[in-house]
Formats: structure tokens, C-alpha cells, sequence
């Protein structure tokens, strides 16, 4: 992410409002600035972040189409056995996509999530995921790894053998956090986690996915 630092006089003409007003925000912690000697000082970065949270509506929710989400072209079938290798490789993958701009950015922001917190969530499965400035539109790509990855620090312990790493637009907070809790919920399924790891090719993993939301329809 970009991290110019900017005056007072700048933020207000980005922000259109007065240098007054900018100085009272910052003195009363109602935007993002620090102090450098008597100087405010603020992130361009922290700026962006606080404007979308701030003055961007989160559109209402709406249900998830699993089928406009993956596409059997970034599901891929893992040989990587660490962590690292295995993220990499997935970023690889959903680069080729058109919503992402910034494969370096990407990667950079997926590892470091990753080394805050583990986005292993138990039983085999992993959802990394970040949302970004230079990401046009959510993007998921999914990795499948038969002998499991060890190193992925899980809650259980368990190694991880699924991937689904979710990438999104920094403006798109409600739909982020839904595809979070969707897969999350799907994947406690275990026949479907196993069947996913059993899968041959990619398109047969899409196929097993695409099919499972129409059993569950008909439940």
C-alpha cells in the first residue's frame, strides 16, 4: 500500500474541508495522524482506509452464487508442502485474474496476514484472504493438497490439505466477509472436505463444489 506521509494543507485539499478542520479531527483522534515535533503527519494509506470505512456505504447483503465465484482455471492441485510455498503459489494463480493489479502487493499482504494470525480454521482447511486498494473485484482461487501442509500453526494442529484463498476490493467489507463465513460454514462438511481432497483434477474438484450446493438445495 502506498505510505506517503502528508501535511495538514494536503489532507485538507484531498479532503476538500478546511485546514482547521483537519487539525480538530486529528487533535480529537477522529482521523488517523501523529505528531512529529508540533507537526500533525498522516499516512496516505491510513487516509484511503479511513475515508472507505468512514463515508462508503456497505451495499446489503446478497446470497452467495457459488458458480460466479470459482471457475475450475483457479483451482489447482498442490505439490508445495510448506505454507509459504503454498500461498505463493495461489497468488501465482489468482494474479492471472483481471481484478488483480498488483501480484507483489498481493503477495506481500497474504504473507503478512498470515504471520499475525493463521487463517487455518481447523479440519484441514485454510482461508487466507486480504482485501486491497489495487483489487478491482472479489476473486477466490482454491488450492488441494493430498499429503497435507504442516506448517500452517491450525487451532487442532491438523495438517492442511484445502486452500480457499479470498482476495476483494477494499470497498467491499460486507460481500468480503460474507464469502468468509460461507466457505468456513460449507467446509465443515465432511464429506465434501474429503471428497474435495480425493479429487482427481481440477474440474472434477469444481464439479464436486458446484454439485454440493445443489444437494444442499434440495435438502
Amino acid at each position: 500500500m502506498e505510505d506517503t506521509i502528508l501535511i495538514i494543507e494536503e489532507v485538507a485539499q484531498y479532503l476538500k474541508v478546511s485546514e482547521q478542520t483537519v487539525s480538530e479531527w486529528a487533535q480529537n483522534g477522529e482521523i488517523p495522524a501523529g505528531k512529529i515535533g508540533t507537526e500533525w503527519r498522516f499516512k496516505r494509506s491510513d487516509i484511503e482506509k479511513w475515508i472507505n470505512d468512514r463515508f462508503i456505504p456497505n451495499p446489503p447483503p446478497v446470497p452467495i452464487q457459488i458458480e460466479s465465484l470459482i471457475v475450475p482455471e483457479r483451482i489447482v492441485l498442490l505439490e508445495q508442502n510448506t505454507k509459504r510455498e503454498a500461498l505463493t503459489a495461489l497468488v501465482d494463480v489468482v494474479s492471472r485474474a483481471p481484478q488483480i493489479k498488483n501480484r507483489q502487493e498481493l503477495l506481500e499482504e497474504i504473507l503478512k496476514r498470515e504471520e499475525l494470525m493463521s487463517t487455518a480454521v481447523g479440519r484441514g482447511v485454510a482461508i487466507p484472504h486480504v482485501r486491497l486498494f489495487s483489487i478491482t473485484d472479489l476473486v477466490l482461487t482454491i488450492g488441494i493438497n493430498r499429503e497435507g501442509i504442516t506448517d500452517f500453526q491450525a487451532l487442532d494442529e491438523e495438517p492442511v490439505h484445502l486452500l480457499f484463498m479470498i482476495v476483494a476490493a477494499y470497498t467491499q467489507h460486507t460481500f468480503y466477509l460474507q464469502t468468509l463465513a460461507f466457505f468456513n460454514k460449507r467446509l465443515k462438511n465432511a464429506e465434501l472436505r474429503e471428497s474435495l481432497i480425493k479429487a482427481p483434477t481440477s474440474r472434477d474438484a469444481y464439479r464436486i463444489l458446484i454439485e454440493s450446493k445443489t444437494a444442499d438445495m434440495k435438502r
